[in-house]
């Protein structure tokens, strides 16, 4: 699951620096005391995201509140539920209602163990203090979309995933030994009035339905500005891949009308962690219907898609997502590039800086007509053997990344588009004199609806997908090297979407990305995105930003892995 994402100011970037790498320290739990910023700037960032410069903010110093929550994403202090106790005990009643405000999810499952809607300070926090650390910090990580939903510690307690507070330097591999026959064969039942349903997404009929249910109630920004808008060729791309299963696109109806209310799909891969390599389903396109958010479809939904996976003798799981849950492999961070800045600009995806003027920001974006490589074309089938090849030898260099068939690169890479189809995918080559593939890169498309804008509709969004370079292959490692090589090659990339009429350019910070993002004007987003294993654990892996959520150049990132 991909995240909506928006540029942040520099300057307010700069100064929430410290806020903005929490995800980073739960992911870590080594993370040092000053990874966070006291919990009283979250307001403050969510101005910062909308962009506004006019509004100038007061820090203020940490309370026992902010000491409460900095415990609870991974300061050295707070290892133990004892740290924990001890922290909430100096909160005063108010304190306790505020901490619980900041974090919805949490104070639902206070709500719920209390049997009150709206329980006194000092009901919650004798609920907060019969809850272990683990389970606060699941409530706490999720408060955000669909919290309800993704918030529940009792949830997540039952599954096989690592959890919070665990040594970094564990013994990888499978959390939970299983077998066939011990899988249900039948799911479990709905609550009344819906039903389960398996999606058949070479109908016409049924892939408009799917696509309809994302358009309308899948991911969006905090301010609800922004929308994912998957075309249905873009999502026969994502969802149909070679080895895909009719049986791993799963919906909800609601049995009287026939209505798709909720989704979640899966898709084979093999994926190299480290040394091993992995089956697994990787799970995307999870969509609830927006009035039925509240009924716990989450997790019904997710141990659907793990059963009939598991029936199938795969019982890994990857997947993505904007909010914590226990607990992330890794953590990257959005960057954007603007292409069209002036529609940016009149959309709200990206604001203003202070002291400047629209044309100032047209010019600084300004992009030439014509790219510069020689030899750069378009990928023919004819070399996808070379790009393979490529693809396999660059991405050793990461600690997770997908194993890829002949198949499924030509899938990926090139895939068939039809009379009056959308292309999913644009991949281009640089061949030498020599007819050798020395790089490739590739991105592809998802629109963003842009909600309630009288002037525009839609955002044209390109993704950085998978790239290689042999400079980034030679026996001596020549990092400088590398950084100049693939910002010349992502310099083209950023011309041929101008050419096709993009409106910006994401990238994310896995990778080599932190070697082109910053020189070719990507500013940092206030999105992150979480990689998460099913039924696996694995030590950390470097997501290409620092402890304060900056671009890390020096490690760069282990993840080699792009999901759309």
């Amino acid at each position: 699951m991909s995240e909506e994402s928006k540029p942040v100011e520099p300057v307010v970037d700069e100064t929430n620096a410290e806020l903005k790498g929490k995800a980073i320290s739960q992911a870590d739990p080594e993370a040092d005391e000053h990874a966070e910023s006291a919990s009283e700037e979250e307001h403050e960032e969510e101005h910062a995201a909308e962009g506004s410069s006019d509004k100038k903010k007061k820090k203020k110093k940490k309370s026992k509140r902010s000491k409460v929550k900095e415990a609870l994403t991974g300061s050295k202090s707070a290892q133990t539920d004892a740290d924990f106790h001890k922290a909430l005990d100096g909160l005063t009643p108010q304190q306790v209602k505020e901490f619980l405000a900041l974090n919805p999810a949490l104070a639902q499952e206070v709500s719920k163990a209390s049997n009150s809607d709206n329980p006194s300070a000092d009901q919650a926090a004798d609920m907060l203090k019969k809850m272990s650390l683990q389970d606060i910090m699941t409530g706490l990580a999720a408060g955000g979309k669909n919290a309800k939903d993704m918030g529940s510690y009792k949830f997540w307690q039952t599954q096989p995933v690592p959890k919070f507070g665990e040594d970094n330097n564990l013994q990888e591999g499978p959390l939970r030994i299983q077998k066939v026959e011990e899988v249900d064969k039948e799911p479990s039942a709905l609550i009344p009035g819906f039903e389960w349903v398996t999606m058949d997404l070479t109908k016409e009929e049924e892939i408009k339905e799917v696509y309809e249910l994302l358009n309308k109630h899948y991911v969006e920004d905090d301010e609800a500005m922004f929308r994912f808008n998957y075309s249905p060729t873009i999502l026969r791309w994502a969802m149909m891949p070679p080895g895909w299963k009719k049986e791993y696109h799963v919906g909800v109806r609601a049995s009287q009308s026939g209505l798709l209310c909720a989704f979640i799909s899966a898709i084979p891969v093999h994926l190299r962690v480290r040394e091993n390599v992995v089956t697994c389903s990787e799970v995307n396109f999870l969509a609830i219907h927006k009035k039925l958010r509240g009924k716990r479809l989450t997790p019904v939904l997710i141990k659907e898609i793990t059963r009939r996976s598991n029936l199938d003798g795969i019982w890994q799981g990857l997947y993505t997502a904007g909010v914590v849950l226990p607990k992330p492999v890794s953590t990257c961070r959005y960057f954007h590039r603007a292409i069209n800045w002036q529609k940016l600009y009149e959309c709200g995806f990206s604001p203003l800086p202070a002291n400047s003027k629209p044309q100032y920001q047209v010019r600084k974006y300004a992009l030439p007509d014509d790219t510069a490589i020689k030899g750069l074309r378009p990928l023919q089938e004819k070399d996808i053997e070379a790009v393979l090849d490529l693809y396999h030898r660059y991405n050793k260099r990461f600690d997770m990344t997908p194993q890829m068939s002949r198949e499924e690169a030509l899938h990926w890479f090139l895939p068939k588009t039809g009379p009056g189809e959308q292309q999913a995918v644009w991949t281009y080559v640089v061949e030498d004199e020599n007819n050798k593939i020395t790089d490739f890169f590739s991105f592809f498309c998802i629109e963003s609806t842009a909600i309630g804008n009288s002037k525009h509709n839609v955002i044209k969004v390109a993704y950085m997908f998978y790239y290689g370079t042999e400079v980034g292959l030679q026996d001596k490692f020549d990092k400088a090297a590398l950084k100049k090589r693939l910002n010349d090659l992502v310099h083209d990339a950023l011309i041929i979407s101008k050419r096709y009429k993009f409106d910006v350019f994401n990238a994310l910070t896995l990778m080599d990305n932190a070697l082109f993002l910053e020189q070719q004007k990507f500013g940092a987003g206030d999105g992150q995105l979480h990689y998460y294993l099913f039924n696996y654990r694995v030590n950390p892996i470097a997501g290409g930003v620092d402890r304060k959520n900056q671009l890390d150049e020096e490690n760069l990132s282990g993840i080699g892995l792009v999901m759309p």
